[in-house]
Parts: structure tokens; sequence; C-alpha cells
């Protein structure tokens, strides 16, 4: 498509610095919190995980490495002295690997409810405190229809605090309407890979191929040892059985 000069001009004008272009992702006022992972970073808005919104993350079955993917940034957070709060993991989480990561597990609260009205409930009321940094809720683990207006609600309450809100599903459970920004969790031979469903703005990128295990051993004061030596191989290595 041909651009008239005085309209190209005004896109590439130095002073329309907020001038959308379709072929970009949205532009956020506030920055994410970094994923710990530059390749995946660069295709999120805000480069990093969002506040203040619902993140999905769909995965192929449990501890496939969706844990290991959202540690570096719950580890930032506790050790800003803020809460990170996992609701109805499907696995007992491994507090060395935890702690491998760089967590500070004096902020951690794990809660367990039984029902899916008991996990939006507790879910709602993390996302209310100010000392709440990060909330995870696994939903995987109930067949029952998630209740549009409950998720709502989960997201208005998330829009009210600087937090970051995950939700992980099942890959076949249908989408959160709500979620800002939804990705696929699956694995390749040696690699987790990420496929943004869903960003605000712009098209969607191509699927991003990471090594977790060689990043975690990249940072400084972690061992392969402590991260993942007894724990079983049918789980994620942040995970232990009950």
């Amino acid at each position: 498509m041909n651009i008239s000069p005085s309209l190209s001009a005004a896109i590439h004008h130095p002073a329309h610095p907020n001038l959308w272009r379709g072929n970009d992702f949205a532009q956020v006022t506030t920055p994410g919190v970094p994923t710990g992972y530059a390749e995946l970073d660069v295709h999120l808005p805000g480069a990093g995980w969002p506040t203040g919104v619902i993140t999905e993350i769909h995965v192929e079955r449990p501890g496939i490495g969706e844990l290991q993917l959202v540690m570096p940034a719950a580890a930032r957070l506790t050790q800003a002295e803020r809460w990170l709060v996992m609701i109805a993991p499907p696995y007992l989480p491994y507090a060395p690997a935890l702690a491998a990561h760089g967590v500070k597990l004096s902020r951690l609260m794990l809660i367990r409810p039984k029902t899916l009205t008991e996990q939006l409930w507790a879910c709602e009321q993390a996302l209310q405190s100010t000392s709440c940094g990060s909330v995870m809720l696994w939903l995987d683990q109930t067949t029952e229809r998630i209740p549009e207006n409950a998720l709502r609600r989960l997201q208005l309450t998330a829009e009210r605090r600087n937090v970051l809100a995950m939700l992980f599903r099942a890959s076949r459970a249908s989408s959160c309407t709500q979620a800002a920004l939804r990705l696929h969790v699956s694995r390749a031979e040696s690699n987790t890979v990420v496929r943004i469903l869903k960003r605000r703005g712009g098209s969607i990128p191509a699927p991003v191929a990471l090594d977790l295990h060689h990043a975690l051993l990249r940072r400084p004061g972690t061992t392969r040892h402590d991260a993942f030596e007894h724990t079983p191989e049918t789980v994620a290595p942040a995970f232990a059985t009950h």
C-alpha cells in the first residue's frame, strides 16, 4: 500500500512517540517485572510480566516447566519483601529448588483450598493485599466451568494492585477472556517452548524456546545439585510429590 508523504512524515515524526502502529505491541506506562529471560521479555509489553492484569499460562501437563518460567520474577519480588502466594499447585513446591532460584522462603505462602469457589476466593483475597507481589493460582485440578463474573472480579481486583496475577490452566481448558497476556507452555527436546497466544496490541510473534536448566545455572549462586537432585523426574524440578 502506498503511503502519502505527509502521512509517512507524521508516522515517523519524533514529536509523536505515542503513535501506535498495527505491527507494534501495545506500549504500557508501567514497566513489567523482568521474566529473567531476555529473549521472552523482548516480546512482552512492558518488557516483562505485566502487573495489574491477569496473565494466563496454558500448560500441556503440570510440571512441564511453567513454575521455573515464573520463578525469576517471583524471586525478585520476595527479595523485595513482598509475598509470593501459591494457590492449589498440582504438587507440593520443592523448597530447595525454590531457594536455588532465589526465592526468599520466608515470603512464600502456600494455600491449598479444596473447591473451585474456595480457590477463587483465596486468590481474590491475596490480590487485595498490599503486601503481595505475586499470586499464582492453578485451576487445572477442576473440571468445573469457571464463572466469567468470578474472573472479572479477579481482574478488577488485580487492576487496583501492583501485583503479578497468574492463572495456570490445562492446554485444553477454555481461555479466560479477562487475561491481558496468554501463553502456552510445552516441551521440545530439552527446551521449554513458550508461545504467546494473546498480548495487548500487535501480531503474534514466533514461539520462544528456552533452556531453563542452563539459564538457572548461569545465575550467580545457583547449582544444579541444589535445584534438581532428589526430585522425581516425573514432576517439575521445583515441585516434589506429596
